[in-house]
């Protein structure tokens, strides 16, 4: 109950906090993945608030809560149905710079709390990346940096390397990695796009699982290839349909090491979601 309400309360914070920025929205997903024998289905809400210092800064908040329930089919892992559900809040703050026309920096902190009903001290994780990027011409630019993420299931140093483009007034291209996005627009209410990105994220559990080891956590990842489509309903609000599939999925118990101690071996799954967004 005392998460519960910290979690609200921080969201109430950047609530009230927002009036005084230039740029707010909050936004509401559903996402549900079947594999053969496991659907993962996740619930996400967000705040994010952007602040412009002056003509070269710029800061930026996002703050997130995501529940992901885990039902297995009956019978199939009788060991590990009390896994089930897991919870995510995390805050991530960005700095920008910009130290020329052409040329800006990126840095941003993370810090992450991934439990699955009780909360401690151990599950507070500090993620965070650093990203240079620089425009070569009107339409072109690279992005570079470095990133301690979770997309491969457990908190890791990775680099992070994109090129992006603005094809015409309508299409813009992201490719790189962990990134990569193609979108459409249109007009001014539709947004049409085409991605592909590796992510994933771990929880700690409860009480740990004695097997071959002992395992302290769970450890979710996958490649996702997506087309999406926003729709801009009325000024403020918009609506975003999500379907894909997830590629290489891997649903695994790790121990404090984070070495796999048990895979489930769920299979690849087609993914869902709907959103709902409010932006000023």
């Amino acid at each position: 109950m005392k998460i519960k309400y910290l979690i609200w309360s921080l969201f109430l914070v950047s609530f009230f906090t927002a009036k005084a920025q230039e740029k707010f929205s909050a936004d509401v997903n559903l996402n549900t993945e079947s594999t053969e024998k496991i659907n993962f289905n996740e619930s996400n809400i967000g705040i994010f608030i952007s602040k412009k210092i002056d003509a070269k800064n710029e800061i930026t908040n996002t703050t997130e809560y995501t529940n992901l329930k885990i039902k297995y089919e009956l019978g199939s892992y009788d060991s590990f149905e009390n896994l089930n559900q897991f919870n995510r809040f995390q805050n991530k703050l960005e700095i920008l710079h910009k130290v020329s026309n052409a040329a800006k920096w990126n840095l941003s902190i993370i810090p992450t709390i991934n439990f699955q009903q009780n909360l401690g001290i151990s599950d507070v994780t500090i993620l965070g990346s650093f990203q240079l990027s620089q425009q070569l011409n009107s339409k072109t630019g690279v992005n570079i940096g470095v990133a301690r993420a979770t997309i491969f299931g457990s908190a890791k140093f990775i680099p992070t390397l994109s090129v992006f483009s603005k094809i015409n007034n309508e299409s813009d291209i992201l490719i790189g990695f962990p990134d990569s996005k193609i979108s459409y627009s249109n007009n001014e209410r539709n947004m049409f796009s085409l991605s592909n990105s590796f992510n994933g994220s771990f929880y700690n559990l409860d009480n740990s699982v004695d097997l071959s080891d002992i395992a302290t956590k769970i450890s979710t990842s996958q490649i996702t290839t997506a087309i999406e489509y926003e729709r801009n309903v009325t000024k403020n609000w918009f609506m975003n349909f999500k379907a894909g599939y997830d590629f290489d999925k891997k649903y695994n118990l790790l121990d404090e090491n984070n070495h796999k101690v048990y895979d489930f071996n769920t299979g690849n799954g087609y993914i869902l979601s709907i959103g709902i967004k409010y932006k000023q």
